[in-house]
C-alpha cells in the first residue's frame, strides 16, 4: 500500500510542478498546436497552444515509479516495466508524429506506414517479451488465454497472443488518441481507468494464488504475476495525469499530443494483458471504444450510403455542432466514463464473488 501511495502523490507531485515549466519550454520553440480547418469554429482560438504534453506525465510517471522503489527498498518487477516500456515506446512514436506535424509543418505528420510500423514494433517487442519471464509458480507477465475477469477458455498459442496484443495495444492507444480531442476530455477519464487498474491490482495481490494458503476460498484466488506493482503504475499514471489535468482542464494550457494519447492507450492495453482482464478493458474504458466505434459508423456509412450518421466524428465534435459547450460535453462524457468504471469494477467483483 505504501507503494501505491507513493508512486501516485510523487506522480501527481511532478507534473504540478513539471507541466507548467514543459509550457515554457514548448512555447519558446514555437512548438503550438494545428487545428484542422474542417474542425469546429470554436477550435480555432486553441491554435498555437503548446502540444506534446505527454511528455510531462511519461516523465513523471518513470520518475515517480523509479523514486518509489528505491524510498520503499522494494525490487522493480518484469510486468510492471514491460507497462512502463509500452507507455515510453508509444510515446516516442507520438513524439515523433507531433514533432513532424509542427517542425516540418506538415499536418499529418509521421506517414501512415512510418506510424504504423512504429506502433508494431513497440506492440511486438512488449508482447513477445510479456511471454518470458517465468516467476517461480511459472507465471509469465502475460498468459496466453484470452481473459475477462481472469483467464478463460483455450489456449490460443504464442502467435496468435502477440496478434490479439497488438489488436489492443493499436485498438487503445487510437481509441484515446481520438477522444483526445476536447480539453481534458481524455486525461479525465484516464484517470478514472487508472484508478480502476490500482484497485484490481490491489485487489488481486491481497487474494493471489501465491497466498493461497492463507485466503479462505483458493479456488477464487487470482494467478497473475506481480499485480502489486501493476498497481504502483497503475497509481503513477493516474497521479501523473491528475496533475496534467490541472493544466489541460478548459482553456488548456498545454495539449497531450499524440506523445500522450498514444503513450496513455498502450498503458491501458499494458496493465489489462498483464493483470488478465484484456477484456474488461472495453467496459472499463468504454468512452474510448465509445467513440472509435463512432468514427467507424460514420466511415462505414458514408462509405455504403453516402450519408453521415452524425454532424462530425469523433463523436464530441457532433455534439459540440448541436451547441453543447465544449465544458458541457467534457462534464457528460467523464460521467459517462465514470459510469463504465463503476460497471466494470463491479463485475471485476461479481466475478470473483461468484468464484467463492
Amino acid at each position: 500500500m505504501r507503494q501505491i501511495l507513493f508512486a501516485g502523490a510523487i506522480g501527481l507531485f511532478l507534473t504540478l510542478i513539471g507541466t507548467p515549466l514543459l509550457i515554457k519550454l514548448l512555447a519558446r520553440k514555437g512548438y503550438g498546436q494545428f487545428i484542422r480547418d474542417d474542425g469546429p469554429r470554436s477550435h480555432g482560438s486553441k491554435k498555437g497552444t503548446p502540444t506534446m504534453g505527454g511528455i510531462a506525465f511519461i516523465l513523471a510517471t518513470l520518475i515517480a515509479y523509479a523514486l518509489t522503489k528505491v524510498i520503499t527498498g522494494e525490487d522493480p518487477t518484469i510486468p510492471g516495466l514491460l507497462v512502463l516500456f509500452l507507455m515510453a515506446g508509444m510515446g516516442l512514436v507520438g513524439f515523433l508524429d507531433d514533432y513532424i506535424k509542427i517542425v516540418k509543418q506538415r499536418s499529418l505528420g509521421l506517414r501512415a506506414k512510418a506510424k504504423m510500423a512504429g506502433q508494431l514494433i513497440v506492440g511486438i517487442a512488449f508482447a513477445v517479451l510479456a511471454l518470458q519471464f517465468p516467476d517461480d509458480r511459472g507465471n509469465t507477465p502475460a498468459s496466453t488465454k484470452l481473459s475477462f475477469v481472469t483467464d478463460f477458455g483455450w489456449t490460443i498459442g504464442p502467435v496468435l497472443f502477440v496478434v490479439w496484443a497488438l489488436f489492443m495495444i493499436l485498438a487503445m492507444s487510437n481509441g484515446v488518441n481520438l477522444t483526445d480531442g476536447l480539453d481534458g476530455l481524455a486525461t479525465g477519464a484516464s484517470v478514472m481507468v487508472f484508478g480502476a487498474y490500482t484497485f484490481i491490482g490491489l485487489w488481486q495481490f491481497q487474494e493471489s494464488c501465491a497466498n493461497a494458503t492463507t485466503l479462505t476460498n483458493p479456488a477464487a484466488c487470482f494467478e497473475v504475476r506481480d499485480p502489486l506493482d501493476l498497481a504502483v503504475v497503475a497509481a503513477a499514471l493516474m497521479g501523473a495525469c491528475f496533475g496534467f489535468l490541472w493544466w489541460n482542464t478548459s482553456p488548456a494550457k498545454i495539449f497531450m499530443g499524440d506523445t500522450g494519447s498514444l503513450a496513455l492507450g498502450g498503458a491501458l492495453a499494458g496493465l489489462a494483458i498483464c493483470s488478465r482482464t484484456e477484456l474488461l478493458l472495453a467496459l472499463l474504458g468504454g468512452l474510448f471504444v465509445l467513440i472509435t466505434l463512432s468514427v467507424i459508423i460514420q466511415v462505414g456509412s458514408f462509405r455504403l450510403t453516402g450519408k453521415r450518421v452524425f454532424r462530425m466524428a469523433p463523436l464530441q465534435h457532433h455534439f459540440e455542432l448541436k451547441g453543447w459547450s465544449e465544458v458541457l460535453v467534457v462534464v457528460r462524457f467523464w460521467i459517462i466514463q465514470g459510469m463504465c468504471v463503476i460497471v466494470g469494477l463491479g463485475i471485476f467483483y461479481a466475478g470473483w464473488a461468484a468464484d467463492k
